[in-house]
């Protein structure tokens, strides 16, 4: 799945502007060596079972990373941008690590598609797999999901070079800039996928 997700974002560039790794290889290189510092940290159960491939999407108005299965990670540039330190980027890509090492999009899918626990993906049609992949992509994490990887990016960042609290550092600046989605409703914190920022 994590492979048909990966040729789904790939084959459609106005809405996934992939940037080549050719012609922005520092940029490449730097993320890869933070991913590569967060799979050594000897925490991960997937660490040599799955892909973990990198792919910038440049679109610098989105603040967003996702992770499929498999390992197939994707930052935008809106995030990259945004974050005032490294150790803030390698929080949140330690975040979406999590979220594929500890199976989430699988566990998500499986929920809404039980489809996908009695047939074979490469047995469906492109159109369902294309179909499947856009709900990937769009389908929330459960709130306990979301605790799950901002504690397990903790724990990964906790035996690199990176602060192990850098995570939180983008809330705190999503916070301060008031970008904080639970700030405006007090109802969010009991609507919202993800636990309030504060």
């Amino acid at each position: 799945l994590g492979v048909q997700t990966e040729i789904e974002i790939l084959s459609n560039p106005t809405e996934y502007p992939i940037l080549d790794s050719a012609t922005y290889p520092n940029t490449y290189k730097f993320l890869y060596a933070m991913r590569d510092e967060i799979l050594n940290s000897g925490q991960l159960t997937y660490k040599n079972e799955f892909k973990w491939k990198l792919k910038i999407i440049h679109d610098d108005s989105t603040l967003n990373a996702f992770c499929t299965p498999g390992g197939y990670i994707f930052v935008y540039t809106g995030l990259i941008k945004y974050l005032d330190t490294e150790d803030q980027l390698a929080g949140v890509l330690g975040h979406e690590i999590a979220h594929a090492d500890k199976r989430h999009s699988t566990e998500a899918m499986t929920k809404e598609y039980p489809l996908l626990i009695t047939t074979s993906v490469s047995g469906l049609s492109k159109s369902t797999i294309a179909g499947f992949v856009t709900d990937l992509i769009r389908l929330g994490y459960s709130r306990d999901n979301e605790a799950e990887a901002d504690a397990y990016s903790v724990v990964y960042l906790s035996k690199t070079k990176y602060k192990c609290s850098a995570g939180a550092g983008f809330f705190e600046k999503l916070i301060k800039d008031g970008m904080d989605p639970c700030g405006s409703n007090p109802l969010a914190k009991y609507t919202s996928t993800h636990p309030c920022p504060d």
